[in-house]
């Protein structure tokens, strides 16, 4: 087995924005890990806690951030983010590690739940085309007929790519999506040339960008290039409560975000040996070059301030309705979807 045949790189990034994650047939396949948290102690459910999208939560958890707030925080790992939203739903966790458009999906099906505070603005969701098939690249139309890899059909990597080839023109059924459900697949699949492009995630495309294997022709990891895919701001993974939660526990929440936004901090100026103390050792996945490659890569993905921005709420709205998400989309209040009454807390705190 490869060392880079592991779930934990790239699954919840390439969901990063993707509310249909939380279908009903979906959710309602409980976890079987739901066991009650001990008393005092705030349960955050995350599907990958070792994936760059919720680095933040790993961070703050490492450096005693939490303990510092006087809140007891265990991080809980499920399965996928369906289930981590169904832990929180039985009452065996209070918050999740998710991606934000997974709240406006919850409320189009009648479930009030907030991000509290933003740890991605942007899904680090890369677009790049075969050096090996596609020499001759020259635009996106270029792909109609072709073979694109994805994490998985319906993933945030597939939507992502037929967003991207849509503005082209091309239609869903031009493109043949090729599931490539691990880091190893993926980029077995690039150097054998058994696709003409890939819509994936770090560390997959820092390491097919090393090997000169792919041309990068759409980028999320940076705010322009996330930008310049979606329209505007799309905000990606969130620390998301029930309003309930919310309204009856002020204080622990205002100190997880506090947590986080520390966290988030300290990420803006951490260095290479920075991550290798705090960062645990299984993330590396037996590479820590190409660890600190891929983290330099999607640096700026990761939110300032905690803050959620202006426009990024009707951004993911406007893009899950583009993909024929339903009218039900439409009816929510986004306003409704998110606060940043603590994390504008937190950044007055710590001069995020």
């Amino acid at each position: 087995m490869s060392k880079w045949d592991r779930r934990d790189w790239c699954r919840l990034c390439a969901a990063a924005w993707v509310g249909s994650v939380l279908s009903t047939s979906h959710a309602q396949r409980l976890p079987g890990n739901l066991a009650r948290p001990r008393s005092g102690t705030v349960v955050v459910a995350v599907d990958n806690r070792s994936s760059f999208c919720y680095l933040p939560l790993t961070i703050a958890d490492r450096l005693g951030y939490f303990a510092a707030e006087g809140v007891d925080v265990q991080l809980r790992e499920f399965a996928d983010v369906a289930q981590s939203v169904q832990a929180v739903r039985a009452g065996a966790a209070q918050l999740y590690s998710g991606p934000y458009s997974s709240t406006i999906a919850l409320q189009a099906r009648g479930h009030m739940f907030q991000s509290i505070v933003l740890q991605g603005r942007a899904p680090q969701i890369v677009l790049g085309v075969s050096l090996k098939t596609m020499p001759h690249y020259r635009e996106l139309r270029d792909l109609r007929g072709k073979r694109v890899g994805v994490t998985a059909l319906g993933s945030g990597s597939h939507r992502t790519a037929r967003l991207l080839l849509a503005k082209a023109g091309i239609l869903a059924h031009e493109v043949q999506y090729l599931s490539l459900p691990n880091a190893s697949a993926a980029m077995a699949a690039c150097r054998a040339g058994q696709i003409e492009a890939i819509c994936y995630t770090d560390p997959v495309i820092t390491a097919l960008e090393q090997g000169a294997d792919v041309r990068v022709v759409a980028d999320t990891r940076t705010v322009q290039g996330n930008a310049e895919v979606f329209g505007g701001p799309m905000p990606a993974g969130c620390l998301i409560a029930p309003d309930e939660f919310l309204s009856t526990q002020p204080r622990r929440s205002q100190a997880v975000a506090d947590a986080i936004v520390h966290a988030l901090k300290w990420l803006q100026t951490a260095g290479p040996s920075d991550l290798i103390k705090t960062v645990p050792e299984p993330y590396f996945a037996g590479d820590r070059a190409l660890y600190l490659a891929a983290f330099s890569r999607v640096r700026e993905a990761w939110a300032t301030d905690g803050l959620m921005p202006a426009d990024g709420p009707s951004t993911a709205v406007r893009t899950l309705s583009r993909l024929d998400e339903g009218a039900a989309l439409q009816r929510v209040d986004l306003a409704r979807t998110y606060t940043n009454e603590f994390a504008r807390r937190s950044k007055a705190k710590f001069r995020a």
